[in-house]
């Protein structure tokens, strides 16, 4: 079955501008799975990029999401493509990593809020992804860590990165990302760190995206309107649970977005593939 997403609308299920400070990230990574960290493949962070001066909504250990400045513009992507096809055994994904919502506009303008902070100089350009993953992954013998780039892609045709940035700190806090939630990096290629309000929610048990080990990842609020947090999810930011996919519900194991770092995972459940 061939699926082509339509552009999406932006509904969301968790502000970006929700009013609670949340936790930093900062030096929570591991060398083995823990939750509330990141399982990093390689913790030597080489610096460089990202936001070159610290807001004020960063303090004490927290941060404040609604106090935070966001990228401005309302850029359109109509080449934007993405298609997911799935064959006897594995899970076809072909894109152009455009995404098919607005974006801002980057590189950041100069003299705007979100210029004082990051002075992201890298535009969006097309970089196209051929995924193959396993249709029904299975739970590895140890969890796999985390490396730095792609480590899956989101229903909007973006990829997904981990929680840091190139210094190691908690990327969603200090780098400042346009409305959706997404900005470039030095490839040019457009990404998010934690949830997207742009991501059409749906049904809670729809995935809005997948892991480069075949296992889904589900938006953060569950059937009752509850968000998921750290407590509820396993080291490796999943759980077993219901998910419906191609219209058929089954028992399976997932990832969850939370608005808490690590935000998407902390291990790979399964055994990850690379993207070409």
């Amino acid at each position: 079955m061939r699926t082509c997403i339509a552009l999406l609308t932006i509904v969301s299920a968790i502000s970006v501008h929700a009013h609670t400070r949340l936790p930093l990230g900062d030096g929570k990574f591991s060398t083995t799975p823990r939750r509330g960290y990141v399982f990093a493949c390689d913790t030597r962070f080489p610096g460089g990029g990202g936001a070159h001066r610290i807001g004020d909504w960063v303090s004490k250990g927290t941060w404040d999401p609604s106090a935070k400045p966001y990228v401005e513009g309302n850029v359109r992507w109509p080449n934007a493509s993405i298609s997911i096809r799935a064959g006897d055994t594995r899970r076809f994904v072909t894109a152009n990593s455009l995404p098919v919502h607005a974006t801002g506009e980057f590189p950041i303008r100069a003299g705007s809020r979100a210029y004082d902070y990051d002075r992201n100089p890298n535009p969006i350009a097309p970089k196209h992804v051929l995924l193959s993953l396993p249709l029904k992954p299975e739970i590895a013998a140890r969890p796999g860590c985390v490396p730095m780039g792609m480590i899956g892609f989101a229903v909007s045709g973006v990829a997904i990165f981990n929680a840091f940035d190139l210094a190691g700190r908690d990327a969603p806090a200090y780098e400042i990302q346009d409305r959706c939630n997404g900005h470039p990096e030095r490839d040019n290629r457009y990404h998010y760190h934690d949830w997207s309000p742009c991501l059409k929610v749906g049904k809670p048990d729809v995935p809005v995206g997948w892991m480069l080990d075949g296992f889904p990842i589900l938006g953060p609020i569950d059937a009752k309107g509850r968000a998921y947090t750290n407590a509820d999810l396993d080291e490796c930011h999943g759980r077993v649970g219901r998910v419906v996919i191609e219209g058929r519900a089954i028992s399976s194991y997932h990832y969850r977005f939370t608005r808490e770092y690590p935000y998407t995972i902390g291990c790979f459940r399964g055994t990850s593939t690379r993207a070409n």
